[in-house]
C-alpha cells in the first residue's frame, strides 16, 4: 500500500477558500493541495501537463462555468474523483453536477469539516450527497413529471444563463462569459422564457434575481420588499 498522499487540485477563483482547504487538511497528512487555479482555462491546461488524484471545482468561475470545465475533466479522464463546492444550496445544482460526471457536491455554506469526509467517501469508490439531497432525489424519480414547470426542467446551459440574468449580467456579457454568439444567448433567453411560461424580458429579469438569491441564500426581492414594509 502507497503512503503517497493524495494530490488535489483547486480549481476556486476565491482565495480564502484555496486557503481555507489547505489549513483544512494540514491535519491529514494523506492529502494534500497540490495545486490551485482560477479559470477552467488553466486547470485544463495543468491536467494535461500534471498528474492529481482528486479535483475540486467551484460551479461559478471566471470566464466559464464549472459544468462545462467537469465535463472537458471527464473528456480527458473518465476516472478522476471531482467534488464540487458550491456557494448555491445543493438542491439547485448537485443532480446537474452529477450528471455530468462529478462524485459529490457540497455547499460552501455547510459544515467545513463535512468536506474531508466527503472526499475520503469519494476516494472509496462512492457518490457523496447530503442525506438531505438523497431524500430529494429518491422523491423526484418517485414523483417523475407530477412537479410545475421548474428551472430543474431547464438545460445545463439554460440554468446557468438565468443565474447570470440573476447576477444583472447584459445578453452581451453572458456572451462573453460563456464564450458564445450574442444571437446564441438570446435564442437561450427565449427558451427560458418558453419554458417557464414567462412573458417578457422583464419577467426572466425578475424570475432569475429571485432563483439565483434563493440558490444562495439570500432573500428574494419580495422578500426584501416585505422586511422594507415591516
Amino acid at each position: 500500500m502507497s503512503d503517497a498522499p493524495t494530490l488535489i487540485l483547486v480549481v476556486d477563483d476565491h482565495s480564502l477558500v484555496r486557503m481555507g482547504l489547505e489549513k483544512l487538511f494540514e491535519h491529514e497528512p494523506d492529502l494534500r493541495v497540490a495545486a490551485h487555479v482560477e479559470t477552467s482555462d488553466d486547470a485544463l491546461q495543468l491536467i494535461d501537463r500534471q498528474s492529481f488524484d482528486f479535483i475540486i471545482v467551484d460551479i461559478g468561475l471566471k470566464g466559464g462555468s464549472g459544468l462545462d470545465l467537469i465535463r472537458h475533466i471527464r473528456a480527458r479522464d473518465e476516472e478522476i474523483p471531482i467534488l464540487v463546492l458550491s456557494m448555491h444550496r445543493e438542491s439547485y445544482y448537485a443532480e446537474r453536477v452529477l450528471r455530468a460526471g462529478a462524485q459529490g457536491y457540497l455547499s460552501k455554506q455547510g459544515d467545513p469539516e463535512a468536506i474531508i469526509p466527503a472526499i475520503r467517501q469519494i476516494l472509496s469508490g462512492e457518490l457523496y450527497v447530503s442525506p438531505a439531497l438523497a431524500g430529494d432525489l429518491v422523491r423526484r424519480a418517485v414523483d417523475g413529471n407530477a412537479t410545475p414547470k421548474t428551472v430543474e426542467d431547464l438545460s445545463d446551459r439554460e440554468t446557468e444563463v438565468v443565474r447570470f440574468i440573476g447576477q444583472g449580467l447584459s445578453t452581451r456579457e453572458i456572451a462573453e462569459q460563456l464564450s458564445l454568439s450574442v444571437k446564441t444567448i438570446e435564442s437561450y433567453r427565449a427558451n427560458v422564457k418558453r419554458k417557464l411560461g414567462l412573458q417578457s424580458g422583464s419577467e426572466l429579469s425578475r424570475f432569475a434575481y429571485d432563483w439565483t438569491t434563493s440558490a444562495l441564500g439570500l432573500a428574494t426581492a419580495e422578500d426584501g420588499a416585505d422586511e422594507l414594509a415591516d
